[in-house]
């Protein structure tokens, strides 16, 4: 199981570099989906993963495969990348995929980070996390989901790739404000009611609320950093509107 993981990372870092070489593309982008694909890694298959019962190297991995991995991967722009790629009519296939429905909902973000805070609780607050933890498929599965929400959910916030349905900035900061406090009511509520059959659960609890709140702070930057940058452009074109003689007249 652990070789095909590597085999399915292994085979993304290529597609992109491939794609990067022949775009031209964005280096630090391109090494951000590298190092994306090493976190991930670490988290999917590494010591870690192995340290079944442990919470705190659960909680770890988490941390990794959903949270730290998920923003390197999004800030490398792949659908981007795969739509400039792609021939003209693949492309517009992909387009159309990103403007239906289902991705109108899935793409929204208090519907993706939802599913990704709602995923968490479900499966540290049911009893879930004491029969995944000693089962490795179970456990790979399970970290493969955590992985795929992370990503959606800050897909949805930071939205770097094109979204043709995307929220405004108030509504994406809101979002992540919400994820935000149900990360750390999670962390607390485990660190009060740690689950059974796991070892250094308030150590994992600890480093739950530290990590997340760490990524959370970085996320946010990020945001605030896109709302200022486009602010900035909206300032600048209105100034050389302003600046046309027929614009005076």
């Amino acid at each position: 199981m652990t070789g095909v993981v590597l085999a399915v990372l292994a085979l993304l870092a290529l597609g992109y570099v491939l794609a990067a070489v022949d775009l031209r593309w964005s280096p630090l982008r391109t090494a951000s989906w590298l190092a994306g694909l090493a976190v991930a890694a670490a988290g999917l298959t590494g010591p870690l993963a192995q340290a079944h019962g442990d919470l705190r190297a659960h909680l770890a991995a988490h941390l990794l495969t959903g949270m730290v991995a998920p923003v390197l991967l999004v800030l490398a722009a792949p659908v981007t990348v795969l739509l400039r790629a792609l021939p003209l009519g693949r492309a517009r296939s992909v387009s159309r995929l990103l403007r239906s429905a289902p991705a109108r909902v899935l793409g929204d973000p208090f519907v993706a980070v939802a599913l990704n805070v709602g995923g968490l609780w479900v499966l540290h607050g049911s009893g879930l996390l004491g029969t995944v933890a000693h089962s490795p498929g179970s456990h790979l599965l399970v970290s493969v989901h955590v992985l795929l929400t992370g990503w959606l959910a800050t897909a949805a916030v930071l939205a770097v790739d094109p979204a043709p349905h995307r929220r405004g900035v108030v509504a994406r900061a809101v979002a992540l404000g919400a994820g935000m406090a149900g990360h750390d009511v999670l962390a607390k509520w485990l660190y009060a009611h740690p689950p059974a059959g796991v070892t250094h659960a308030e150590a994992g609890a600890r480093l739950l609320y530290d990590g997340g709140t760490v990524v959370h702070v970085v996320v946010a930057a990020l945001l605030w950093r896109q709302w200022y940058c486009s602010r900035a452009a909206v300032r600048d074109a209105e100034q050389a509107a302003g600046q046309r003689p027929w614009a005076r007249a």
